[in-house]
C-alpha cells in the first residue's frame, strides 16, 4: 500500500482529534452526566455528541456520494428518537434537545462508525478531489476541501463544548460511572 498523501495524514489527523476527544468525553458517563444541561435552553453532552456526528455523517457522505450511517448503518432505529431520518440537530429547541438521551455505548458505536466512514473516504482523495466544488449555493462556491474544514471545525467547536458541559456537570455533582 503507497504512503498516504500530505492531504490524507492531515484530514485524517484532524477527524481522528474529532472522535478520540468524544470518545474522552464518553468514558465514564452515565446517563445523568450525558442529559445533564446547565440551564433548561443549554445543549446536554449527547445531544452536542449526536449532533457533531450527525453533522459530520450527513456532510461526509454527501459529498462522497454515499448513504449516511444514521439509516445505513441502522443508528435511527437504534437511537429511536422521535425526530425525522434526516434531522442533524440544526435548530433545534430546548424540547428537542431534551429527546436526545442515549447511553455512552450506544453514542461511541455511531461515533465510531461515522468517524470509520470518513476515513474511509478521505483515504480515496488525491490532492485534485479537494479542488472540486461540492457547493454552488454560496459566493465564492464551496470545494471538498473546504467543506471538509468546515466539518472538523464545527465537530471540533462542539467537542469542546461537550467537554466544557461534562466538567460543569462534575462540578455540580453529577455522578460518573
Amino acid at each position: 500500500m503507497p504512503a498516504a498523501t500530505p492531504h490524507v495524514t492531515l484530514l485524517t489527523d484532524a477527524f481522528d482529534r474529532v472522535a478520540g476527544e468524544a470518545r474522552r468525553v464518553l468514558d465514564g458517563a452515565t446517563p445523568e452526566l450525558l442529559a445533564y444541561r446547565p440551564d433548561p435552553d443549554a445543549n446536554s453532552v449527547a445531544w452536542l455528541l449526536w449532533h457533531l456526528a450527525r453533522v459530520q455523517d450527513d456532510h461526509v457522505a454527501d459529498v462522497a456520494g454515499t448513504p449516511q450511517r444514521w439509516t445505513a448503518g441502522g443508528w435511527a432505529d437504534r437511537f429511536a428518537l422521535p425526530l425525522d431520518p434526516s434531522d442533524t440537530g440544526y435548530g433545534h429547541t430546548p424540547d428537542e434537545v431534551a429527546l436526545v438521551r442515549p447511553g455512552a455505548d450506544l453514542l461511541r458505536g455511531y461515533v465510531d462508525d461515522v468517524h470509520a466512514a470518513s476515513l474511509a473516504f478521505v483515504a480515496t482523495l488525491s490532492g485534485d478531489d479537494l479542488e472540486r466544488v461540492v457547493d454552488t449555493a454560496w459566493d465564492p462556491p464551496v470545494t471538498l476541501g473546504v467543506r471538509l474544514v468546515s466539518v472538523v471545525a464545527d465537530d471540533l467547536q462542539h467537542v469542546g463544548q461537550a467537554s466544557y458541559v461534562r466538567g460543569l456537570a462534575e462540578r455540580a455533582g453529577v455522578a460518573v460511572g
